[in-house]
């Protein structure tokens, strides 16, 4: 191949100027960097790969007497609700999209303990179900221990 016929090949408009058109304006320079911007292709998968790696508490199981103690623990509560005691409650918490949870601490006023739902609902409104509670302290209990 004669590199001089090839360089000569485009000489005929290589110093042409710039064709502007008339029925389209100008694009800007923002506009022409967005053509090359990263798009993605699966948007949702980001979300998906945190929700994933996301790492959430496998419920503790209590024995008998364990289980017996809270039990006193919220009798003894429930005797005391016009005092309107101060309670810390440990409970779990199960996490809606995925198996296990986590554990939440409230410190509160109890305003009711539900039997009929087996729930505790505090004055804050926020309600535990009895089975989801690990660890119940108050300033009432001083006498069990």
């Amino acid at each position: 191949m004669n590199t001089e016929n090839h360089s000569n090949k485009y000489d005929d408009i290589i110093n042409l100027p710039h064709h502007k058109s008339i029925t389209h304006s100008h694009m800007s320079m923002i506009d022409r960097a967005a053509q090359f911007s990263p798009f993605a292709a699966l948007p949702c998968y980001g979300d998906a790969v945190k929700e994933t790696a996301r790492i959430t508490d496998a419920k503790i199981e209590l024995d008998e007497s364990e289980k017996a103690l809270i039990n006193e623990k919220l009798l003894m509560i429930a005797e005391h609700l016009d005092n309107k005691p101060l309670v810390s409650i440990t409970y779990f918490n199960p996490d809606t999209k995925k198996k296990g949870g986590e554990y939440l601490t409230i410190t509160g006023t109890v305003k009711k303990l539900d039997v009929y739902n087996n729930q505790i609902k505090m004055t804050d409104g926020t309600t535990v179900k009895f089975d989801d509670i690990i660890s119940v302290e108050s300033d009432l209990f001083t006498e069990l221990l």
